[in-house]
Parts: C-alpha cells; structure tokens; sequence
C-alpha cells in the first residue's frame, strides 16, 4: 500500500514516522521549507513511546507528485483545507482512499465534493503534540490513536478497503484502530474540542484556573449545549464519552489548555468556524443554545482584529 502523508507537522509527522519505521511505503507531501528542514535533521519524533530519527524521509511536493496513491492522510488545519486539497489532489486516482484527520465534520463535505464520496472515509486521532523549536515532533502525553471507518457504514461491519489499511498499520508503534462507528466518534470528538477550545478560549485559561474560579457549571453548560447539537442529528455523545468530558471540564489541578487557545494566544489563525461556527449553524431552530453564541462570537472578534492588525502591518 503507497501512502502519502499531506505534511509532516506534529501529527503527519508522527504517523508517517512510525509507519516507516515499520516498514511501510510511506512518502510526505511537504513544502519546501519543511523539506528543507528534514533534509538538514531529518525526521526527529520524542515519545513517551520510543524515540525516532528518520533521517531522509521520502517527499514530494505538489509539483513533483507523480502518480496516484493508494492511501493519503490529511492532518492540516480546516484553515488550509483548500489550498491542500489542491496540493494532493494530483496524487488522487481512481482507487484512492482519502483519511482525513481533522476535527468536526465540515471538512467531509468539502472533501466529497471535491474528490467523490467514496473515495473519503472518515477518521479523527488522539494525541498531544507539538513541533519542538528544533523542527522535532515532541509526543507529549501517551495517547496515540488514530481510528478510521467508513462514513455511513453498516453499524458493526469493516470494509474490506478499512480492514486492509488496518492491517497496513498493524506493525506501526501506535494505535491504529479500525471503527464501524466512525462517525458516532467523531461527533463525540467533536463536542469534546467545542467545548474544551470554547471555555478555554471564552476564559483565557487553563481548565484548572476556570474551576478554582467557580466556573465548572458554564464549562458543563457548554458541554451541553454542545452534546445537544449532536443528538439532534442523531449522535448523542455515549453516557462514558460525556462522564469523559466532565471529568476533564472539572479537574481544578489542571493546567491544560486546548490547542485553539495557544494558537489564540501567539496571534495565529484560529478554527473558528470549523469548531465552534459549524456546530452552532448545525443546532435545532427550536431549541438555540446561548452560550455557544457568546463563544463564537469572542472567537470571531479575535479574527476580525487580526485581520485589521494584519491589514495594517507594515510589508
């Protein structure tokens, strides 16, 4: 099976290394300053789970992609979905499978429309990690899975194409986890991220700080409101995905922060629309949540000033 990886940030370049450390056919699709980058160290993974040094990772770049793929993996943000998709899209063929490993579910619409809808599964992954100021991939916590199923799937039946990339992942150091109930997952992903990004991002702190501040009860309204946008389409987040999530809104010892709120916090593009903005579109007419509202609306506020600050930077 060829896999092309679209970029080795901190998730396609964590994969795609323990996948070639297992033997696979792996190549990544990189700009070039990132292929000049490993070109100089190589491909540098720091784990909890074993360290890793690829030192010439096998690349292209949208200009010098070849063929078609059997598998691509795409890892990007939603902000650059488009100009990604027209980068990979030469490396698309009739028997390509597409894995997209974004949050929410709006960058399946634009995957199906573009490419078809078999050709896109979906998937979602679990993992903390950066990139080092060295260019390493720093794995920051045990977790690392990634789960793949059909969209739309007979609940309780693996594809032949799902079983196959299952099998292609076997060997890799890292949970690769085939799943006939993609989509329940990703819905519940999904309002975990909202609401973990939505708090975080509303109060300008970590998780802990907003329970010793007496917050706890507006995390757990978020989350409902979140949770009820999900089974009004037919995805109720599991009692154990909630308990999950409340236990994590209520730890007053921790200190973490969702991603959203760190890309906030150094002035970077944010996933506004794709997190919060594409889940409050999606809730019942007849039953609007409040806070969510509030959420997205400090989001985009955030987006609008840079963007005026951008604007007016000198060039």
């Amino acid at each position: 099976m060829q896999i092309l990886i679209v970029g080795a940030g901190a998730l396609g370049g964590y994969f795609g290394a323990r996948l070639l450390d297992a033997g696979r056919d792996v190549t990544f699709l990189l700009r070039e300053r990132r292929a000049a980058a490993l070109a100089h160290s190589g491909l540098v993974v720091r784990s909890p789970h074993g360290d890793l040094t690829i030192p010439a990772p096998p690349y292209v770049t949208a200009t010098t992609i070849a063929h078609p793929y059997d598998l691509v993996i795409v890892a990007c943000k939603a902000f650059d979905l488009a100009a990604t998709m027209d980068a990979f899209a030469p490396a698309v063929g009739e028997r390509t499978t597409i894995l997209p490993l974004l949050n929410g579910m709006a960058h399946l619409d634009a995957l199906r429309t573009r490419f078809g809808d078999e050709r896109v599964l979906g998937g979602l992954c679990v993992i903390s990690a950066t990139l080092a100021g060295d260019g390493a991939v720093q794995h920051l916590n045990d977790a690392h899975l990634l789960a793949f199923g059909e969209l739309g799937g007979q609940q309780g039946v693996i594809s032949p194409r799902v079983r196959a990339i299952a099998e292609a992942f076997a060997p890799a150091r890292f949970d690769g986890r085939a799943s006939a109930g993609i989509e329940q997952e990703m819905w519940e992903k999904w309002v975990f991220i909202a609401t973990a990004a939505g708090i975080t991002c509303l109060m300008r702190a970590a998780v802990g700080d907003i329970v010793q501040a007496g917050g706890a009860d507006l995390a757990l309204t978020l989350l409902h409101e979140c949770s009820a946008v999900a089974a009004a389409h037919g995805f109720e987040p599991s009692v154990a995905a909630n308990e999950r999530t409340r236990t994590f809104l209520t730890d007053g010892d921790s200190k973490i922060t969702a991603s959203m709120l760190k890309d906030l916090e150094r002035g970077g593009p944010i996933e506004a629309d794709h997190i919060i903005g594409d889940l409050l579109a999606r809730a019942p007419t007849d039953a609007l949540p409040t806070l969510l509202p509030i959420v997205y609306t400090h989001l985009k506020a955030y987006e609008a000033r840079r963007a005026r600050e951008l604007a007016a930077a000198p060039r």
